[in-house]
């Protein structure tokens, strides 16, 4: 098979031998270095109008989408409604959560809100808490590009109108003086049944947790070897869907939260309505009863760009599309807004492709140009620093801690790293020693990409001492 040509003359000499330190043939490897400026003319490219695999880099397109689209003050509003009266702390009917999006609700905000309501006179409820999700409308389709979720992989979770603590459960093991370990779930998962099958005999400090279902009750199973001398361990795991997640753990913090419950807790997955309210036994809408709110926008993609947080940035996606919240969003909907708005931005059809919003599915793509471009707009406007603050600082943390510790790049360079199994990817700003700021875009696709890291690092590095 015959490679592509590749056109070397964009690039500087200086930097050909660190693009074939990596290893790999050429035309796998697109980049682009370009200073902020209406003049300004690229320091560095190479196979910039070719499109490649973006990996979690998309989540940059994402998020100045979301900053724009949204602006800064925007947050997602999880409701509660009341479908019948109060009588002496009693709910005489049931309590109706709606979610609305929010992809980083916590299981210790939940409990702190029902600890409100609770204040607020809603003791007990007679009838069932009931889940909805009406904000999103999701079909398998929408999925279709993007890794199954598994209890080992928390980071392919999909995304959901009212998920909890993302989908994942952490175990805590905990050493005792005497005896064996205690073991705890966050969120407290109601009718989950924990099989603490740990030793403390033998030599090291090993445990490990699955997930079973034992007939009609699923359990967590804890072994290994854990003595009084191993303190403590948390491990990880998305054990169960968003809908019976956050079942089982809503009557578990409600309890947890001092509420009673006679009913049951519901899960109404599908949309029923028009109306983001919704009615009562009398058929008129209801009226909130409560409503907590997400942390604003800036605060959000911190946390989506510096953890590169796949379910964050999907929502985050799905709450682009036109109309919401008071309309249910659709994934076809938000592509469709965010195609719009690169287009706005003065790119053309090809250039970006974005699927889901988080890298994860192989449709989305990108011109090493194009992210440039994207990247000096982003710089120039109103938006600039809630971006770059969210962005991972080389060697100093976020998914760049661990990378450029000691050497030119290190508190220079704000980068959105991307990983796949066959791409690596780079995207963000540089401030080089001349005091110029570089917008920089290096995309990494082939089946052996993991071995262009130190390359792409190198490539950084001589971007902060030459540029």
């Amino acid at each position: 098979m015959v490679e592509p040509a590749v056109d070397w003359s964009s690039l500087p000499a200086a930097l050909r031998p660190v693009v074939a330190s990596a290893g790999l043939p050429p035309h796998s490897i697109g980049l682009m270095v370009q200073a902020m400026g209406p003049r300004a003319t690229p320091l560095a490219a190479l196979n910039a109008e070719l499109p490649f695999q973006l990996a979690s880099t998309a989540k940059v397109v994402t998020v100045l989408a979301a900053l724009d689209l949204l602006g800064p003050h925007y947050r997602w509003r999880t409701h509660a409604f009341l479908s019948g009266p109060i009588h002496e702390g009693r709910l005489l009917g049931d309590l109706v959560i709606v979610g609305g999006g929010n992809a980083h609700l916590r299981s210790s905000d939940l409990q702190q809100w029902f600890a409100s309501m609770q204040s607020q006179g809603l003791r007990e409820v007679w009838g069932d808490i009931v889940l909805d999700r009406f904000a999103f409308r999701l079909t398998e389709h929408d999925h279709a590009h993007t890794p199954e979720p598994t209890a080992e992989r928390p980071h392919h979770a999909r995304p959901d109108a009212l998920t909890l603590d993302e989908g994942v459960l952490r175990v805590a093991v905990q050493a005792e003086p005497k005896g064996p370990p205690s073991v705890t779930l966050t969120p407290p998962m109601a009718r989950v049944r924990v099989d603490n099958a740990v030793s403390t005999k033998g030599p090291g400090c090993t445990v490990f947790a699955q997930a079973t279902r034992d007939a009609d009750f699923p359990q967590v199973s804890v072994q290994g070897r854990w003595g009084p001398q191993c303190g403590t361990r948390e491990l990880i795991m998305a054990p169960w869907s968003h809908g019976e997640f956050s079942v089982r753990a809503v009557e578990g913090l409600w309890r947890a939260a001092g509420g009673k419950l006679k009913g049951r807790v519901i899960d109404k997955r599908s949309p029923d309505r028009e109306s983001p309210l919704p009615t009562g036994p009398d058929g008129e809408a209801l009226l909130p009863f409560m409503v907590h709110q997400s942390d604003e926008l800036p605060a959000v993609i911190r946390d989506i760009n510096k953890t590169s947080d796949n379910l964050g940035a999907r929502n985050l996606m799905l709450s682009l599309a036109n109309d919401f919240p008071n309309r249910a969003a659709t994934m076809a909907e938000a592509r469709r807004r965010v195609d719009t708005w690169l287009q706005r931005q003065g790119l053309q059809p090809g250039d970006i492709a974005l699927e889901n919003g988080s890298g994860l599915s192989r449709e989305e793509r990108g011109k090493p140009r194009a992210m440039v471009h994207l990247l000096r707009r982003a710089w120039a406007s109103t938006q600039s620093k809630a971006f770059v603050d969210s962005l991972p600082v080389a060697g100093v943390d976020g998914t760049l801690a661990n990378r450029m510790t000691d050497g030119p790049a290190r508190g220079v360079a704000f980068l959105k790293t991307g990983s796949l199994i066959d791409t690596r990817a780079l995207a963000g700003y540089v401030r080089a020693r001349s005091g110029k700021a570089y917008a920089v875009t290096a995309l990494v696709n082939h089946p052996e990409a993991p071995r262009a890291t130190p390359a792409l690092d190198a490539l950084i590095e001589w971007v902060a001492t030459n540029g």
